[in-house]
């Protein structure tokens, strides 16, 4: 490199360096606005009054500047409602660190605070939590051990207290000074989150920038709810260490926070100003619903008996087919309010075929309404990029596996589910395969059989073979008029039994796949009838006639105690296919 080169090379580094020490400086973490600095997103300059008012965000690029946990609080805490928690907790030199102490004592006169990580109880929204954070402004945030006994206890007063717990992590990993003692403080988090989650208790995790190594190896992992802030750095190993090992460049956006959602790690990117709304949001939704006894459950009435019809099997498929049908969102836009959606199976991905989230039951459910449940299906588009979007409603192993996470979570927290099945099937691809499909669908058959909560599902479409039934193992079972299910699609049938697809109209006879079909069977607990020409010319209709069925279904499935509630959904599979006595 020419001198000339080499020069404006160091005067690049010292500005991008003098930027960041600007951001790093009490003055800003402070928020104080008495001098105007370089945004290390956009290298615009800025003025600190203007990115106090923005809320620390870049109005140029969207950067999302570090917080002090002094400003967090005040984001995030009720006014006045706050108490800090466990102040006397400071940091340990366990190793006899050379200069530790020196650096602890020189970081306390610098940030006011005797370690990275300050809780406190106080009110969101009028709801009551513990709320930790962790600031990286003291050791990058690492966690040694007096981070470690704080973020313990606060788990352990919230379960006390029986209230939510709120985490905000920005760490640089585990305190390399206190070694294996930090080291042990990801077990011990972990274990006492365990605790708090067996215990029915509500975590939610906040990932800021950055939050990696250790913190995202135990407890900031292990949320019901995983919320990040765009752009956020989240990941085990640093970037860096990552880049020298593999000796490769690593991808544009690596590691940030939109990559961690596309990969199935959180439950969703909000951006800073929709923070604190989103977490009233969510702590609405898990706000401890009444018990039975307080609820007027409606007088259970005979579900409608299906309507004769002209129709041909062949027909019902086409309709059952039909793009213009209901989906999913219209469906929840209909029948549910306050939906919030949840993403990732936490192993691989997100998959946009099934939709999973927390919502409460509409005004139209009379005394039912306002019930927090948990509801899914199977997402289909109706143009084609809308389709390839979400593989046409057939899911991957991680759709599955995102269902199974949302099933679990309804029954800690006691929320009803409700699943709406429209598919062809799970995706039988190479991929698919190699990521277990079979047994993600095992999973979720598992798991709904003995889940302790009650359990209605709706075929609106095609419900096609076994990824179909992963969400459709149910205490009762409802289907459109113009549905069909069955054990594979009438073309396949056609095509395996007989070795002709173009016996497909003969194979929608032989089936015996229609909702009326099944109903006889007792398949079917229900059939919802559909206006003429199927569901996609009136679906107000629809929604208004399945609207109180699913009512009378679930008062009714409320008023059983759990092990009545299993006996019978054990007792109704039990039987399909028994021989007469």
């Amino acid at each position: 490199m020419s001198e000339p080169n080499l020069n404006m090379a160091f005067a690049e580094r010292r500005r991008k360096l003098g930027a960041l020490k600007a951001m790093r400086s009490p003055a800003v973490r402070r928020g104080a606005s008495t001098e105007g600095m370089v945004c290390p997103g956009c290298r615009q300059a800025v003025d600190l009054g203007t990115l106090e008012q923005a809320l620390f965000v870049c109005g140029n690029c969207g950067h999302h500047h570090r917080l002090s946990h002094r400003r967090r609080f005040q984001l995030v805490l009720d006014p006045g409602t706050g108490r800090e928690l466990f102040s006397d907790i400071g940091p340990r030199n366990p190793l006899d660190f050379p200069g530790y102490d020196e650096k602890l004592e020189e970081l306390r006169g610098k940030t006011g605070m005797e370690d990275a990580c300050v809780c406190m109880e106080g009110d969101v929204g009028g709801h009551r939590v513990v709320c930790a954070v962790l600031d990286s402004s003291f050791l990058m945030g690492s966690m040694g051990t007096a981070v470690g006994e704080k973020v313990t206890r606060a788990v352990e007063y919230a379960q006390a207290q029986g209230l939510p717990l709120l985490i905000f992590s920005a760490s640089g990993g585990a305190r390399m000074q206190e070694g294996i003692f930090s080291l042990m403080q990801m077990a011990k988090t972990s274990a006492a989150i365990r605790r708090f989650s067996d215990a029915g208790g509500l975590f939610i995790s906040y990932l800021t920038h950055p939050t990696t190594g250790g913190v995202t190896a135990s407890f900031a992992s292990l949320g019901d709810i995983v919320l990040a802030e765009p752009g956020a750095l989240i990941g085990f190993a640093g970037p860096r260490v990552i880049q020298q090992t593999i000796r490769a460049k690593l991808p544009q956006g690596f590691q940030r926070a939109e990559f961690q959602l596309a990969h199935g790690f959180v439950d969703a990117v909000v951006p800073r100003a929709a923070m604190r709304s989103t977490l009233i949001r969510i702590l609405d939704l898990h706000r401890p619903a009444a018990a039975k006894g307080e609820v007027r459950l409606p007088p259970t009435q005979a579900v409608p008996a299906p309507r004769r019809s002209s129709l041909t099997p062949q027909q019902r498929v086409q309709l059952a087919r039909d793009p213009r049908r209901p989906n999913v969102g219209e469906y929840l836009d209909a029948l549910v309010t306050d939906f919030f959606e949840t993403h990732g199976d936490r192993l691989y991905g997100d998959d946009a075929a099934i939709l999973c989230g927390v919502a409460r039951l509409g005004p139209a459910w009379g005394p039912l309404a306002g019930l927090p449940v948990t509801v899914a299906g199977y997402r289909k588009g109706r143009t084609l990029p809308e389709n390839l979007a979400c593989n046409f409603g057939m899911p991957q192993p991680e759709g599955y596996r995102k269902f199974q996470r949302a099933a679990a979570q309804a029954e800690k927290f006691g929320r009803p589910v409700l699943t709406f099945i429209d598919t062809p099937g799970a995706y039988p691809g190479i991929e698919a395969e190699e990521r277990g499909q079979g047994e993600a669908i095992a999973g979720c058959l598992r798991l709904l059989s003995g889940l302790g909560v009650p359990v209605l599902a709706v075929i609106t479409g095609e419900g096609g073979s076994g990824g179909a039934l992963a969400l459709g193992l149910a205490d009762r079972v409802l289907m459109l008029e113009n549905a069909v299910y069955s054990v594979l699609s009438p073309e396949g049938f056609a095509s395996i039994l007989w070795k002709d697809a173009s016996r497909s109209k003969e194979a929608c006879g032989v089936m015996k796949l229609t909702a009326q079909d099944l109903l006889a069977f007792g398949v079917a607990d229900g059939v919802i009838p559909e206006p003429k020409g199927g569901a996609g010319k009136n679906p107000q209709a629809v929604f208004s006639a399945l609207q109180p069925v699913l009512r009378q279904e679930l008062a009714a499935l409320l008023a059983l105690d759990r092990e009545e509630l299993l006996r019978r959904r054990y007792a109704k599979y039990r039987a399909m296919g028994q021989p007469p006595n």
